[in-house]
């Protein structure tokens, strides 16, 4: 496990810190006796996983970040970004060094504004070696054609101009997913006494020779997926399993739920199995054939100090006949005859080092399950839990992880917090508390196939259990810096789901799944003005992302990769959000630019569309134009502070209204087919398709919202919230613009108070839903975000933070 805590807290830290010699990959020049390579293809990306892992956030506690955060400080002040190595290994004094191995980019390191940094240029062989120095933390650094080699050691440094590439450790670099965020490789014959297991027999020094993984890393769970391989058939543990098929594991059947967990491995020839575990250990089998001989797996339940030997017999009549000699009744339980075992060291001499119990003294029979122990309750507990259902595959916490892993592998740990911490602390030498209650079910399987196993693990989180018409928090989400807009959804036409959208301070885009992740960071030039709309202007499905910032018009696919041949760039301010119109339904959409008084219609090629008329508004504009469709007819709306205009598709007045006002800085909407605003006295404002004017005194302040559907009209005004002209006095505070939601065939209101820091949702008869308000800081927006029923809302949290709610 300690290779585990060196690549999770090396993790930690990348996100709290951070010629003429032919090379062809980086992997090329990673040092000849490192034990842990972590790969990256975006550290950005990575960061922000990290940073919002609460697994991970838990171990930056650990002796073994501490120590590795003073070890890789420097690291903190480079800034890659392609494809990054980061290499962990001991010295010839035993002494922990790295290595970082990466192609070269702009601004990737820059030394001008460092703290108390120097430099010096070695020679080594004609080469130039910089050693830097940073707050007395000191590497050194070289290029090789474009990629830039920095070690903690001289010595590896200098090693890299005389090493040959290393051909053992190609093959299983190559299988780890080149696009990952997050990989890990390591050479587990460099760890000694560390262990994934609660038996401390298995070790990792004996289990393989490497260890290749991916990690994909959301708020609450590391799901990793990789290989182990060994070379030697009869030396690593792993090729004990060598020419074996695995088989579905079922201890999980029989394992009490109060349990510390199990270990289950198993195979289709016991004979087979046993042959290559007696290689392994170069001994003789002692065990009789005939109790084994159905047997498809064996399993061990772990309850504190105590253990229960499962043996999963496919031919229960066989197996109980082999055990005739050990027939003599001790006791019964639940009708469940207890029978004494006179063999206590049988099991651990002949299944070492998977078994290490070595006082067997009783065993029962349910069903096809043979169960030996050395403690009678924990038969009994067994044998209860198997009556009453309440085993490990009856929970739901289990049933999350279990949908993670393979059916049936060769070898499967499941365990508890009580476990896992156990492991933490006995591979970091250590008796802190870690706090990992909520994790009640962590797995890793190994499925051996020709000459390798596939890995699978899972260290998730456990959601706690859900009331209906509770609202609880999904997952919140840290970003580098403070959120500048309110977050929304948007579609992911992949998985026709919902994903988040924010931007933060620094004018960073975001893309977050709906499980929390990262996907994508981009920066852009400028605040994103109003909401981001998508289009789909190749035809085919596969959306984008369409919105401006006051100096350019961005549209960008869902990789965050920007579409051609936008961006385009605008000398002039733009000033109002961009309007996007579909008029016909036929994806042939029309980008509407907003400068001050003018308005500049684009096509999706960028191209300014011939034919729109319109020259120039009276004064600024201060509403983003609309498009309604109304009798098959066309309608462009805007206004200005003292004119409002209603233009058909070309630009030309459609409708003129035969009395203007003095407005509001409120939206136009199409409110019971009239065309309806505020004005800045607080009077509804509606026009229509003649230019007939009413004007109704509804006694909004001076600061006011509204909001409306073609049949509902809410307003806001000070504290006092409308819906259908039912009126809910509101605390006093600072509120949002009311928003509208129609979904599943209901109304939705919500609003914000900023000051008091509550969210509000009302339904449509202006009625609070049940446990609102709740905590948030900004306009909320409200969908179905995922395959269930309920629906969530995404607010911003703290100032660097979004929250995704549920309301069940």
């Amino acid at each position: 496990m300690r290779f585990l805590f060196l690549v999770l807290t090396a993790l930690l830290l990348v996100n709290c810190n951070y010629s003429n010699y032919e090379r062809l990959e980086l992997i090329d020049l990673v040092p000849e006796n490192a034990s842990v390579i972590i790969k990256s293809s975006n550290v950005d990306e990575l960061k922000n996983s990290i940073k919002n892992n609460d697994f991970l956030n838990k171990l930056s506690a650990s002796n073994t970040y501490q120590s590795l955060e003073n070890k890789l400080n420097s690291i903190s002040y480079l800034n890659p970004k392609n494809e990054i190595l980061i290499c962990l290994f001991n010295d010839g004094n035993d002494s922990l060094q790295y290595s970082i191995i990466t192609k070269l980019n702009p601004d990737f390191f820059v030394t001008d504004s460092l703290p108390n940094y120097s430099e010096e240029s070695l020679k080594y062989k004609n080469i130039t070696i910089t050693k830097s120095t940073i707050n007395e933390a000191t590497f050194y650094s070289t290029l090789i054609d474009s990629t830039f080699y920095a070690s903690s050691s001289k010595q590896a440094t200098e090693a890299l101009f005389n090493k040959p590439i290393s051909k053992n450790i190609l093959k299983p670099y190559k299988a780890l997913d080149e696009n990952n965020t997050f990989s890990v490789l390591v050479k587990t014959s460099n760890f000694n006494n560390n262990t994934l297991f609660i038996e401390d027999s298995l070790s990792l020094k004996h289990f393989s020779n490497y260890i290749a993984a991916d990690f994909d890393i959301t708020q609450d769970a590391i799901l990793i997926n990789g290989i182990t391989n060994a070379s030697d058939s009869t030396e690593s543990l792993i090729n004990v399993f060598k020419n074996t098929i695995p088989q579905e594991n079922q201890i999980k059947n029989i394992a009490p739920s109060n349990c510390d967990g199990f270990l289950s491995f198993t195979f289709d020839s016991f004979t087979t199995f046993n042959n290559n575990l007696t290689k392994f250990k170069e001994n003789d089998s002692i065990i009789s054939n005939s109790l084994l001989h159905d047997v498809i797996e064996v399993g061990v339940i772990y309850e504190g100090n105590k253990r229960a030997i499962v043996l999963n017999s496919i031919d229960v009549i066989a197996t109980n006949d082999a055990l005739v000699a050990e027939k003599t009744i001790t006791g019964s339980f639940r009708e469940v005859d207890i029978y004494n075992f006179s063999t206590p060291k049988l099991f651990k001499e002949n299944l070492s080092p998977f078994v290490s119990v070595s006082n067997i003294s009783m065993y029962c029979i349910i069903d096809n399950f043979f169960i030996f122990s050395n403690n009678l309750e924990t038969l009994q507990n067994i044998i209860a839990s198997y009556q009453n259902k309440t085993t490990i595959i009856n929970t739901n916490y289990f049933e999350a992880v279990n949908e993670k892993l393979s059916k049936a592998s060769s070898l499967l740990q499941v365990i508890n917090p009580a476990s896992l911490q156990s492991i933490i602390n006995k591979n970091e030498g250590t008796s802190a508390n870690f706090n990992v209650s909520k994790y009640e079910a962590s797995a890793i399987q190994f499925v051996y196939d020709n000459n390798f196993a596939h890995l699978h693990a899972v260290i998730k989180k456990s959601k706690r259990i859900i009331h209906q018409n509770s609202v609880s928090e999904s997952f919140n989400i840290k970003l580098d810096k403070d959120i500048l807009n309110d977050p929304q959804f948007v579609n992911n036409h992949i998985t026709a789901q919902k994903e988040i959208v924010v931007q933060d301070i620094n004018n960073n885009l975001y893309l977050i799944s709906n499980q929390g992740k990262i996907l994508w960071k981009k920066a852009l030039q400028g605040p994103i003005l109003g909401s981001i709309e998508q289009i789909d202007i190749y035809k085919n499905g596969r959306l984008q992302l369409a919105f401006a910032t006051p100096k350019r018009v961005y549209i960008i696919d869902r990789n965050g990769n920007d579409v051609g041949p936008f961006p385009v760039k605008f000398k002039d301010n733009i000033t109002q959000p961009l309007a996007v119109f579909d008029y016909d339904k036929n994806k042939n959409y029309r980008l509407l630019v907003t400068q001050n008084k003018n308005l500049l219609l684009y096509n999706t090629q960028a191209k300014i569309v011939k034919g729109f008329g319109f020259t120039k508004a009276n004064n600024t504009i201060i509403s983003q134009p609309k498009h309604f469709r109304l009798s098959r007819k066309d309608y462009i709306a805007f206004k200005t502070k003292n004119k409002l205009y209603i233009l058909d598709r070309r630009g030309k007045t459609r409708v003129s209204p035969k009395i203007q006002e003095n407005y509001a800085n409120t939206p136009i909407y199409l409110y019971r087919d009239n065309f309806t605003t505020t004005t800045a006295t607080g009077n509804l404002f509606t026009v229509d398709t003649k230019g007939n004017v009413n004007e109704n005194p509804i006694n909004l302040g001076e600061k006011h919202f509204i909001d409306a559907s073609s049949k509902t009209l809410v307003t806001l005004s000070e504290n006092k919230l409308t819906i259908k002209n039912k009126t809910t006095d509101l605390d006093f505070g600072e509120y949002t613009s009311c928003k509208f939601f129609y979904l599943n065939d209901k109304i939705y209101i919500s609003v914000t108070d900023l000051q008091a820091h509550k969210v509000y949702l009302f339904d449509s008869q202006s009625k609070l839903l049940a446990n609102f308000p709740v905590y948030g800081n900004s306009s909320i927006d409200l969908n179905n975000i995922d395959k269930d029923k309920n629906l969530e809302f995404v607010t911003k949290g703290e100032s660097n933070s979004i929250i995704i709610y549920q309301i069940n």
